[in-house]
């Protein structure tokens, strides 16, 4: 069959990251070409497409599949280019996947008659049976992990697809589908690995764990290096980064991982991102021996009652401790902070703010707490009467959707914005970035540019 996959723009005025490689959609596309299809990607925030180009762009083609993808954030953009794709295609079968569609799955079918089906959690079992069925004509009711639109207008929601157990058993993402010069930032493209899925904690936040499952699953250390191996080969790469949501829960395969570079002489760098309680010395120097540059550490709250409030189970002096420690084995390290999760108090996000200045890492994520669906916390927001956004272009982590009697939507806005002025305009911070430089290091000093910048009511064109 002809397949199109298409990732979606950011809706206009948010904060956005960089343009970076679609894991989901390269897993999908390898997949599928696995089973003999043709493959085509459409990555919008790639190759900077609007709705027209994008109009333009599928029209080209002739796809009788167009899957879509979307986090909470692209839904309503994702959905802006199914309605498009049914208007150019009209007997073509229009698919959503992601972790938005996985818990807005039914809404998503009411709210867009021009969808027609919902792939819930992991995704490549479910499209290739999905792909199976639509070329040999046959019904989609007993296809797990769907909810679809039958041919008389009802919903079907289907079971959950048990999950991937060996994830070996995947081919690695195809690269090759993706617009890859239009990837690159500072001259070279960050490729990301996901080594593992799923996770053993449970973070009221969390969306990334109830898509895909409370319980760890790994793909061997032979298997990840050989991905590093082939991009490496490949593309003349030598840095990656591992998408992981705790990298070292495993503490024996991270090893293996290590040793297995070792073994092969790979020269290359790499970060990844972990939990505070999931390092030790031993292990931080060894990645560190083994090319890793960088750790993202979630440090969530500076108060321990907020932390208990996000079921995150971890202690104040943890987090201090796995600071102390990754900057002694010379790794640079990016706080992971979320700002206003329910129950948030001035008081304890200045204690947070004052938190991450004495772990003092090298780079800093304020992120505010947003009710995703799937979550207990939606649930928590919803049932309390919080919600005030429920426009899900503004869920982008950078502006409150919620309040609580403990704390205003602007009051929190407030917070956030000094909390980046007050860690980004540091003397002894610029200096420290600028002395060590790479990646992280110049990204550092713009941040650091900007705010000082905004500071002065100075806007650059």
């Amino acid at each position: 069959m002809k397949i199109t996959l298409i990732n979606p723009p950011y809706p206009p005025n948010v904060h956005s990251h960089p343009p970076f490689i679609p894991l989901g959609l390269a897993y999908l596309g390898a997949v599928a070409e696995k089973e003999g299809h043709e493959v085509t990607v459409i990555d919008c925030q790639a190759e900077k497409l609007t709705s027209d180009l994008f109009r333009k762009r599928i029209s080209k083609q002739n796809p009788e599949v167009i899957g879509v993808t979307a986090t909470t954030l692209l839904y309503k953009s994702a959905m802006n280019l199914i309605n498009i794709a049914r208007e150019v295609h009209p007997n073509a079968t229009t698919m959503l996947g992601g972790s938005h569609g996985t818990f807005w799955d039914e809404n998503a079918l009411k709210e867009y008659p021009s969808l027609d089906i919902v792939v819930r959690r992991e995704g490549e079992t479910t499209f290739i049976e999905l792909l199976r069925k639509l070329q040999n004509n046959e019904t989609l009711n007993n296809v797990l992990g769907i909810t679809f639109r039958q041919k008389n207008g009802a919903i079907n929601r289907t079971p959950d697809r048990p999950l991937i157990q060996d994830l070996d058993s995947l081919p690695f993402p195809a690269h090759h589908l993706l617009p890859l010069e239009n990837l690159k930032r500072m001259g070279k493209i960050l490729f990301p690995l996901i080594t593992s899925r799923g996770c053993v904690y449970w973070c009221d936040f969390c969306s990334t764990v109830r898509m895909f499952g409370r319980g760890y699953r790994w793909r061997s250390a032979k298997n990840v290096v050989d991905e590093m191996q082939l991009i490496h080969d490949k593309y003349g790469v030598n840095q990656v980064t591992f998408y992981d949501d705790a990298f070292t829960v495993n503490r024996d395969r991270v090893l293996q991982i290590c040793q297995e570079l070792h073994n092969r002489k790979l020269d290359m760098i790499w970060d990844c991102g972990t939990r505070v309680d999931m390092v030790d010395r031993e292990l931080l120097q060894i990645m560190r021996d083994a090319g890793c540059i960088a750790v993202w550490l979630g440090v969530e709250s500076g108060s321990e009652v907020i932390l208990g409030k996000m079921n995150k189970s971890i202690k104040l002096e943890q987090t201090r401790l796995a600071y102390k420690t990754a900057h002694q084995v010379g790794l640079m390290t990016i706080a992971n902070v979320v700002l206003g999760f329910p129950g948030e108090t001035e008081e304890t996000a200045k204690a947070t703010i004052r938190f991450v200045k004495e772990l003092n890492p090298d780079d800093v994520g304020f992120y505010v707490a947003t009710p995703y669906p799937g979550t207990p916390m939606y649930d928590q927001v919803i049932k309390n009467g919080w919600l005030r956004i429920t426009d899900f272009d503004k869920y982008d982590t950078a502006g409150p959707t919620f309040e609580t009697p403990q704390l205003s939507m602007e009051k929190l806005a407030e917070i956030r914005y000094k909390a980046y002025q007050q860690f980004y305009l540091r003397p002894g911070y610029i200096f420290k970035m600028m002395r060590k430089g790479g990646t992280y290091g110049i990204s550092a000093v713009k941040t650091s540019a900007a705010y000082a910048l905004r500071a002065l009511h100075i806007k650059l064109s």
